[in-house]
């Protein structure tokens, strides 16, 4: 079958690569579409993957085609989205209810094959199915919403709360949409990309800027996310956070990242300071919540590509150029 591959550090390529085969209690599932994540570009810069080279793509969804003989939950022809997470269920974080801190964590198109192909394997477990009126190319947009799910269980928000997101890609917009619904006051956007800032816009924003400068709340925010793993806009957001205000670390931060906190502040205005780690028991609920309507796909998803376009997808998406871009093999 037709892959992307991640071959070596900075390089990736489109080749035949062998057809999967399910284990008993697995699914072969046939990607309808595949979107690019940040932990894409750090496996491409040579982190996050174990090993390579390695087929990515953790955010996908598709049609069942193939099951395994202990498979009795799906049957083929049943259209899902797939939770990339795999846990050891064993270790002391997967025994006291933090699975996604797993001491063997692992992943689908992170540890092993994953989306970015014509066909993918999962786990029985991991596929959520597809009510009849979501495209199942939109629902790979299920994996991603997972997270800021997960980012907003960490927060514990409170309703009448003022937010501020550094960021409008893909996540920062999610968060956007969820502050919305869950009661936020106000929530504001900084983003230096104009035309990102621009669908934040249209999305709803109570304010937003390119620098936080220009926001009119001096006093700060209940709550700052960063949506950038940028350094300069972690520190920002570091300050901006008001008394008795939490930060948010949600983007995927360089593994060089370091960035300045003041202990006595922190201590003194009972600042949190918190991070948010891919998913965990979101993935369902998000599914649900994508149902409804929650994120609209043609907003979403700026570019479809041919998978045989995958290095350029990569590339585009390095160079921050649209939102979600998604693969269709």
């Amino acid at each position: 079958m037709k892959a992307a591959v991640i071959e070596s550090v900075g390089r990736a390529v489109v080749t035949e690569v062998p057809d999967p085969t399910p284990g008993p209690r697995e699914v072969v599932v046939e990607v309808a579409a595949c979107g690019l994540c940040g932990t894409d570009l750090h496996i491409l810069q040579g982190e996050f993957a174990p090993e390579l080279p390695i087929v990515p793509g953790h955010e996908f969804a598709g049609e069942v085609v193939g099951v395994g003989t202990r498979v009795t939950e799906l049957a083929v022809g049943d259209r899902v989205a797939v939770d990339p997470s795999l846990y050891c269920h064993e270790c002391r974080y997967c025994r006291t209810g933090h699975n996604n801190l797993c001491e063997r964590w692992a992943a689908i198109g992170v540890t092993t094959g994953g989306g970015a192909a014509r066909f993918a394997v999962a786990p029985v477990a991991n596929c959520v199915r597809l009510p009849e009126h979501v495209r199942t190319q939109d629902a790979a947009l299920v994996e991603p919403l997972s997270c800021a799910v997960r980012g907003y269980d960490v927060l514990r928000t409170r309703l009448g709360a003022h937010v501020l997101i550094y960021g409008s890609g893909t996540m920062g917009l999610m968060m956007l949409e969820l502050a919305k619904r869950t009661g936020a006051a106000s929530v504001d956007v900084v983003d230096v990309n104009p035309a990102r800032l621009e669908t934040a816009r249209k999305l709803g924003v109570s304010d937003s800027a390119a620098n936080a400068d220009e926001l009119d709340r001096p006093q700060g925010w209940d709550l700052v996310i960063d949506a950038t793993g940028n350094a300069a806009a972690i520190q920002d957001g570091l300050d901006r956070v008001a008394k008795a205000g939490t930060f948010l670390q949600f983007g995927v931060a360089d593994y060089a990242t370091r960035v300045t906190i003041d202990p006595y502040r922190v201590y003194n205005q009972e600042i949190t300071i918190t991070g948010s780690m891919a998913v965990l028991h979101s993935f369902e609920r998000a599914a649900e919540l994508f149902a409804t309507g929650v994120l609209d796909p043609e907003v979403f998803i700026s570019d479809r590509l041919p998978l045989d376009r995958y290095p350029e997808a990569l590339e585009q998406f390095a160079a921050g150029v649209g939102r979600k871009i998604v693969v269709v093999p």
